[in-house]
């Protein structure tokens, strides 16, 4: 007979640091993830040397098992800093637990060309294509064998396929407009999240 428990997740974003990156596109996961701590009451974002140099945020008299984690390097070299963060989680969430019994989700939140804008999609295949998005490839080369799953939140594209085009259009503001259907997004996330942090058990 299974018994369904529920495990502790961390939820990573990548994208890219400083002001002039912000509230662009390509850290549309950023914006999900700056939401979601302020839907969820989480504590306010500290910077942590020791959880791959990133910012951290924890639930605040809640009863959630959830950590949200943002990524303070370049998108293309994300892998280093996620790396660090889950080793770091994984060592203070199961202190004293066989590995057998480090029963724990990783999951990336990070933007999607081709989607449209607001949409959220959950992969958990294990090896999935990155599809062209270098954060997922830095992410992957860093983790190796460690598994995650992936929230994309759609960011839409260009018409034009031109490569610098599509740079520009992944590196421009979002306007108010588009900042509201991404952040829109949330609530489904959060039922994504809900469905991730279920486990089936015998």
């Amino acid at each position: 007979m299974s018994v369904a428990r529920t495990v502790p997740l961390l939820i990573c974003s990548i994208g890219n640091p400083g002001k002039h990156y912000a509230n662009t596109l390509h850290s549309a996961g950023h914006l999900v993830t700056k939401k979601l701590q302020e839907r969820l009451g989480f504590t306010p974002w500290q910077k942590s040397k020791a959880h791959g140099n990133g910012l951290v945020s924890y639930p605040d008299a809640s009863s959630s098992d959830w950590t949200l984690w943002q990524s303070t390097s370049l998108m293309n070299i994300s892998g280093k800093g996620v790396k660090g963060a889950h080793e770091t989680w994984t060592r203070e969430k199961f202190a004293g637990a066989s590995e057998d019994d480090q029963q724990g989700r990783l999951v990336i939140v990070h933007d999607e060309l081709e989607k449209p804008l607001g949409d959220i999609t959950l992969n958990v295949r294990q090896g999935a294509s990155a599809k062209g998005h270098n954060g997922l490839k830095s992410i992957m080369l860093s983790l190796r064998e460690t598994p995650f799953v992936r929230i994309g939140i759609g960011i839409g594209r260009p018409v034009s396929r031109d490569r610098n085009d599509v740079a520009d259009y992944v590196m421009r503001k979002v306007k108010p407009e588009e900042l509201a259907k991404i952040e829109g997004g949330v609530e489904a996330v959060v039922a994504k999240l809900r469905e991730l942090e279920r486990m089936d058990t015998t």
